[in-house]
This record gives structure tokens, sequence and C-alpha cells, in this order.
């Protein structure tokens, strides 16, 4: 059996999350302190009270769900005796969840991994100006039909294939207008549905390059170590092991298009059968099924899902 750890990004965050793991482990309430430590700032008050418009903010949602990410990583290692560099094949993370998946494989400090998603986040928010961008969801299509529908529907803007989900489940972003002419070419070309998505900035598109900027600065004067397990970066869809090939990619992928169906499908290629998603939601193990036939995508991210993954790995 061959495992592969996941870790989510922005979009599986919801008020309440991690709280449960806080109150019954040590583990991740210490965790979850230091990444509070690391921010000067109580980040778990607007984790778990809210309201869900602060949480979903970029800035708070992208450290909050890695803060969740991490607590659930160390309860899974301290409950269910879980060695990552022992037992992990590959880690992998869904644009932001990089960034876990890299404090996973002991590239990142903890506490600089908050330090950057709050910049990314930030930076991310602030590079174009709020109703100018735009994201939308074009379901029942393949990647390539997508990206065509994207590039013809740019007209001189910027419109490009952001996140390559898996499932024919393909999301487009860039100037509001492109991407609505890339939702209404999509209904005549064969969508199943294509949809305009709520987000407060376009993500993964050229017009975040301010973004990548502000990050290639911030990664600059941090420490990136070489991982202990093979990370599969978002925007090759295949491990790096690098330090500064780490930096690269994450500064790329601002701009870039997460391969996550491929990055799933290379992972299962090389024998991993089982996808553990590590922190909050279960909108990746639903992928993973669409993606991977046979394998299976288990979450962890509460109290009763670390118990089912303790029972089994003593099974």
């Amino acid at each position: 059996m061959s495992i592969a750890l996941m870790f989510p990004g922005q979009g599986s965050q919801a008020v309440g999350m991690g709280r449960a793991l806080a109150e019954n482990f040590d583990a991740a309430r210490q965790a979850l302190e230091e990444i509070d430590a690391a921010l000067g700032e109580k980040l778990t008050s607007i984790m778990w009270e809210g309201p869900a418009e602060t949480l979903t903010l970029t800035e708070n949602a992208q450290p909050a769900l890695l803060a969740v990410s991490i607590a659930a990583l160390r309860v899974l290692e301290s409950e269910a005796g879980f060695d990552v560099k022992r037992e992990a094949t590959f880690v992998a993370g869904h644009s932001l969840g990089e960034y876990s998946a890299l404090v996973a494989a002991g590239s990142l400090d903890p506490a600089d991994a908050a330090r950057l998603v709050r910049i990314r986040g930030r930076a991310m928010q602030q590079a174009v100006p709020v109703g100018v961008g735009a994201m939308a969801a074009l379901l029942g299509l393949e990647f390539d039909a997508a990206a065509a529908i994207a590039a013809e529907a740019a007209q001189g803007q910027v419109c490009q294939a952001a996140n390559d989900n898996g499932g024919s489940q393909v999301v487009v972003s860039g100037d509001k207008s492109a991407v609505e002419r890339a939702v209404e070419l999509a209904k005549v070309r064969g969508a199943k549905r294509a949809m305009m998505l709520t987000v407060s900035a376009p993500f993964h598109c050229a017009l975040m390059q301010p973004a990548a900027d502000a990050m290639a600065q911030a990664l600059a004067t941090t420490e990136v170590r070489a991982p202990k397990v093979p990370v599969v970066a978002n925007v090759l869809a295949r491990p790096i092991s690098e330090p500064s090939e780490i930096v690269r990619c994450l500064i790329t992928q601002v701009t870039g298009t997460v391969r996550w169906r491929e990055s799933v499908a290379f992972m299962a290629q090389a024998g991993v059968t089982r996808f553990y998603e590590v922190g909050a939601g279960k909108v990746l193990s639903g992928l993973v099924k669409r993606i991977a036939s046979g394998a299976a995508g288990i979450a962890v991210g509460t109290p009763e899902d670390i118990a089912a993954v303790k029972a089994a790995r003593a099974a």
C-alpha cells in the first residue's frame, strides 16, 4: 500500500474548522498556537468565531487553511503514529496547499509558511482591483477544450485555464469580461455547466504578476530546505527536490495553472492507492475518485477522521 498526503487550498475553509482537533489533541492546539504566534494575532479567533466573510478574505483564508492542515498533520503523527518521512510516497497541495505540503516534507518551517501565505494572500488580493477580474468553472469539458475556449475568449485581454481539477472540471481566470465570454462560449461548445464563481480575485492567471513579484521577494529571505519526501509541484505535475526549484515553482504557481488532475494521475501511476487529505474539508478526496480509478481519498481533518485512520492502521 502506497500513501500520498494531499493538502487543500482556498475554498475548503469553514467557520469552526480545526476547533475540534484543538479541543481534543494537544498536538493540534500547539500547532495552531505556533501559527498565531508567527502571525502575531489570534487567527484561531477568526477560524472559530468568524464571521464567514472575514474568514473567506484571501489574506485570512490562506493562513487559516495552512494552520488546520498542519494541526491535522501533527495529530496524524502523534495519534495514528504516521511517519511522513517513512510512509509517505509523495506529498502535494492544491494551490496554497503546496505550502502545507512543503511543511510536511520538512522544506519549510510552519512559522515561515504562515508568514509566506499571509503575504501571498494579501498580494493576490491587492494585485487586481475588485470587480476587474473574475473566475468561472467550466464543467464537462476536457482541459484542452477548456483552455482553447479561454484563449478564444481573451480577445486581447487575459483569460487562462487556472485550475485543471480533474473530472472534467476546469476553472478559467482573467479579466471579467473575457471570463464572461468564456462562459458563454463554453455553453455552446458542450459544457454541462459554465458558471461564474464568487471569488475576491482572479487567481492563477497573468493578472497576478504583482503577487508573483511579491512572493519572489518574500521567498528570497526564507530558508527553503530539500524535502524529505518528494513534493509534486502544481505547475509541473511531477516531483521537485532542489530548494531553488521549489522557490521557482512557488513563484510561477501564482500566475500558472494548477495541474491537479495530472498531479494526482502521476502519483496514482507511481503506485499510490491511498490519498490522505490532511486539513479542512473533503474537496480533494472527491476529485481523487474522479481522477484515479480504484484509489481512495481519505479525509483527515476531524477527531472522527483521525480515529478512523488509526483504526484502519491497526487492523
